[in-house]
């Protein structure tokens, strides 16, 4: 008997229990994204016109990318209804490239834990920039969108931000930037006085110097002064390439998980006027101070272009190959992270969505780490459970999503009338989260399929089947919890 006719026969299109990721669960996205929530749901979403800080901690499978997946559809919902007032949402979710950076400049001949002790907050911060900034300049350069509406002040913020920040890789740095320029109205022409005059200087003595030989007298080329004031003319563009370099150095060196290259950044810093640059802050420093103000810039520009927020997810900190599901590694990348000043900044809204693992060392950790974390403040939640009703509840959900007929199938329905709801809950709670109940009623369907024919199928799962199935899935689950078997 084939899964696909059992499933057919209670009118369901396709295996509702087939994936188990929900970023790749078209089950999930089409219906269950929008009516299927957890019950701490409010707590961790908030409220989108003021955002907050919310931390969870869950183990594998307990759908911590699916509240991902759905406070980005909610955020997007929110901006639709209300375009003056949106959420700018980054997605924290995919630290190899920083990370790999990060070891790349800091020992990529140490072992990776002695390394990954020197990640800092400002790290994150940058790393939060790069992708905050990137996805900005791309919004405005998009050819749809009309120029943006910044005063001089916040083009030079958001220029300033994309010559430090914007890493595409769609396109060159130079050609992002120039365009980006245009759409913001930033007169970066300003800054090109240094080598204009170079240029008319060197112009103007090459001119002389053909008219003279022209007229057969080149007694004033042995004079000093037409060369010390060719020298002169190309003083000051000398000096902004010199000052130029340097900051630039500084910044790369103190940006440890960026990609900017010395050369790409003194051009762009060469174009912009010295006066837009005087008192700014850089990320030139191994510190925060800098980059906190850098974030006060771009939440500035936001606020021009209609953003009244910014809201961080953070999401699959487990998957970096270079952490690869170590829980001291990852306490060493996201600790740096937990400080009451960054996560309660005005404005801004981080959802940490952590392995639950992590939370035995919150447990363990001392009065000043508790002091400047404030997870008392933080819309903290320990561990993210489901109970046995709601995971039937996730189940009956999928279900309908994937019925093809009216009405739409139940879950009971699969089952003779000895395996009534009560008997189903109870079963299901053991299971904990999402994903394991997933798994285990593919097996079940997959295992009650294999034991009848084509010629006699039988289209309803026996009790005796159920309690069988579910026993081995525990014993299964519990071998895999001690790390004795794979799952």
């Amino acid at each position: 008997m084939k899964v696909h006719e059992f499933l057919e026969h209670h009118g369901i299109a396709g295996n509702p229990f087939a994936e188990e990721d929900a970023q790749n669960d078209t089950v999930f996205k089409r219906t269950c994204l929008e009516t299927t929530f957890h019950p701490a749901w409010d707590k961790i979403y908030g409220d989108p016109a003021d955002p907050s800080t919310a931390i969870v901690f869950g183990e594998k499978g307990s759908g911590k990318t699916a509240l991902k997946l759905q406070m980005v559809r909610h955020f997007e919902r929110h901006a639709a209804a209300h375009p003056e007032a949106r959420t700018f949402v980054v997605l924290y979710d995919d630290f190899n490239p920083f990370l790999d950076r990060f070891v790349s400049r800091v020992g990529p001949n140490r072992p990776v834990e002695k390394v990954l002790a020197q990640w800092k907050l400002w790290d994150h911060m940058d790393a939060i920039l790069t992708l905050a900034v990137t996805q900005l300049v791309t919004s405005v350069n998009e050819p749809p969108t009309r120029q943006a509406k910044l005063t001089p002040p916040q083009a030079r913020d958001l220029a300033l931000l994309a010559a430090c920040y914007d890493q595409s890789l769609a396109e060159t740095f130079p050609a992002r930037w120039r365009r980006l320029r245009g759409r913001i109205g930033y007169r970066a022409w300003r800054g090109l006085w240094p080598r204009a005059l170079a240029v008319l200087a060197t112009v103007a003595i090459v001119a002389a110097l053909g008219f003279s030989i022209f007229k057969g007298s080149l007694d004033w080329t042995r004079q000093w002064w037409p060369w010390v004031a060719l020298a002169a003319a190309w003083l000051p563009f000398a000096w902004r390439q010199v000052r130029g370099g340097w900051k630039a150095w500084r910044i790369v060196h103190s940006m440890r998980t960026g990609n900017r290259t010395v050369g790409q950044l003194a051009r762009a810093l060469a174009r912009m006027p010295e006066v837009d640059l005087a008192g700014q802050p850089l990320p030139a420093f191994a510190r925060s101070d800098d980059r906190y103000e850098l974030f006060g810039k771009l939440q500035g520009v936001l606020k021009a272009l209609g953003y009244t927020g910014m809201v961080v997810i953070v999401d699959r900190l487990d998957e970096p190959h270079l952490i690869n599901g170590s829980a001291e590694r990852m306490r060493q990348v996201i600790w740096p992270l937990f400080d009451n000043k960054f996560l309660k900044s005005p404005g801004l809204g981080f959802k940490l969505l952590l392995p639950g693992e992590l939370y035995r060392f919150i447990e363990r950790e001392t009065e000043a780490f508790n002091q400047r974390a404030r997870l008392d403040k933080q819309n903290l939640v320990p561990s993210l459970e489901w109970s046995g009703e709601t995971l039937y509840d996730i189940a009956s959900a999928r279900v309908k999503a994937a019925s093809a007929g009216t009405p739409p199938a139940t879950l009971a329905q699969l089952f003779e009338p000895a395996v009534d709801q009560r008997r189903l809950i109870d079963g299901l709670r053991s299971l904990r989260v999402p994903r394991q109940l997933f798994k285990f009623l593919y097996r079940m369907l997959v295992a009650h399929c294999h034991s009848h024919t084509d010629e006699q199928p039988v289209y309803s799962i026996s009790l005796p089947e159920f309690e069988r199935e579910l026993a081995v899935f525990r014993r299964d689950q519990d071998a895999f919890d001690r790390g004795l078997a794979p799952r």
